[in-house]
């Protein structure tokens, strides 16, 4: 591939995110001298509520993926094990711990938190993770409880859930000394409602051919409607790259020369090898134009409508979008969103990265590729990894193994 390709087709939209991330975690780290506090959460967290306590989140798993792009996962996750943490924990908990322990960081570490957040709708090893991380700092945590639907959306998991939100409120107040303001919360979900509509129209872009972005662009242009939904600078920031992929659209310009294979993408990214196999895709024509893991961040919030704000209702559906993400459903309801979304985005194949540190999205996975095969006759790769471990890949096996896979679609 022509050296620099991918670099001059990188979205000039990145530079503002830069700025607008660079700025976040400035924010974060002079929290103590502007009389603010710091939370550190999980992705999966309900950060609409955070924000309207003005509370700043920090997200470790976002940190651990920088770490992984940098490459010195491997270091801090050995730095944790020489600690006694285990090897098959989740690479992303012992490349924090690690980065605690050792002050290496390519963001000069965390602010320390005031308190701690942890919602097991995506995992329930950070259950246990921020346990260790709050016994380290003495600082308390608050687990929100988002109970796994195996039969779907289910009335009383919902009165359930939205009742954990009311709880971590009450835990807000504790922790802040505020009082609670329905109407701040209702800005911020307005906010947020916007902030994930715009995210699924940026992931929609990616219907077209060729697509304007792909998954290697969505991976990175993350971080924003993580940390930042339900925030105006999130909202600005959304709307420069939804016109930035609007005019790609226009001149038929598309991330991908020549675009030949449209593949959908489930789990995280492969972190420490992004550049590489986003290149390696790149000189076989091929384009991940979706994937799970990016699309688990366009859920409605629902703002209270006509009538007002009723804290209780509110409080119900803004459980819904937090009990309704990809990793949080069971297999047939997994089979079912990975088959809308390879027609969605008309896809003639699709990649599962068998993630050994992500059990949780991982589990079942040779399963589902076949049964949405059989009901799509679309055929499916699956290749193992893990999002920050670098131990745990094997470079040049799994490349021929995509090659190989590669040129069976051509054939078809």
């Amino acid at each position: 591939m022509q050296e620099g390709l991918l670099d001059a087709r990188r979205l000039n939209s990145f530079k503002k995110m830069k700025e607008l991330m660079t700025a976040y975690y400035i924010d974060a780290k002079t929290a103590e001298q502007n009389n603010k506090q710091v939370a550190w959460v999980t992705s999966g967290a309900p950060v609409e509520i955070l924000h309207a306590m003005d509370v700043i989140p920090i997200y470790p798993e976002n940190h651990a993926a920088m770490c992984g792009v940098q490459r010195m996962g491997e270091e801090l996750q050995r730095a944790a094990e020489e600690r006694g943490f285990s090897a098959d924990l989740c690479s992303y908990a012992r490349t924090d711990i690690g980065s605690i322990h050792t002050g290496k960081s390519p963001v000069f570490g965390l602010p320390k938190p005031d308190f701690m957040v942890a919602c097991n709708n995506i995992c329930t090893t950070v259950v246990k993770w921020y346990e260790a991380v709050s016994r380290i700092y003495g600082c308390p945590v608050f687990m929100v409880d988002m109970p796994f639907l195996r039969q779907g959306l289910e009335d009383h998991i919902v009165e359930y859930a939205g009742g954990q939100l009311q709880e971590l409120i009450d835990f807000l107040v504790v922790q802040t000394g505020r009082r609670f303001d329905d109407d701040r919360f209702l800005d911020v979900l307005v906010k947020s409602m916007e902030t994930t509509n715009l995210w699924g129209e940026i992931l929609d872009t990616a219907r077209h051919s060729p697509a304007p972005m792909s998954c290697f662009d969505a991976f990175i242009h993350i971080g924003p409607i993580v940390t930042l939904r339900g925030t105006q600078g999130c909202i600005d920031y959304y709307k420069v790259l939804k016109q930035e992929l609007e005019e790609r659209i226009e001149n038929g310009f598309g991330a991908i020369p020549e675009e030949r294979h449209r593949l959908l993408w489930d789990n995280l990214p492969i972190w420490f090898n992004l550049r590489d196999l986003s290149e390696r895709l790149a000189e076989w024509k091929t384009c991940l134009v979706a994937a799970t893991y990016t699309d688990s961040w366009r859920a409605q919030v629902y703002t209270g409508g006509e009538n007002g704000l009723d804290r209780k209702t509110v409080l119900r559906e803004l459980a819904k979008a937090y009990l309704l993400p990809y990793i949080n459903n069971g297999f047939p309801e997994r089979v079912r969103i990975l088959k809308n979304m390879l027609e969605k985005y008309r896809a003639d194949g699709f990649l599962m990265h068998s993630d050994r540190s992500c059990k949780p999205y991982s589990l079942g996975q040779y399963m589902i590729r076949d049964r949405l095969t059989q009901e799509t006759g679309i055929p499916g790769l699956v290749i193992e990894a893990d999002m920050t471990d670098p131990r745990q890949y094997a470079e040049a096996p799994t490349m021929n193994r995509i090659e190989a896979y590669l040129e069976s679609l051509t054939d078809r």
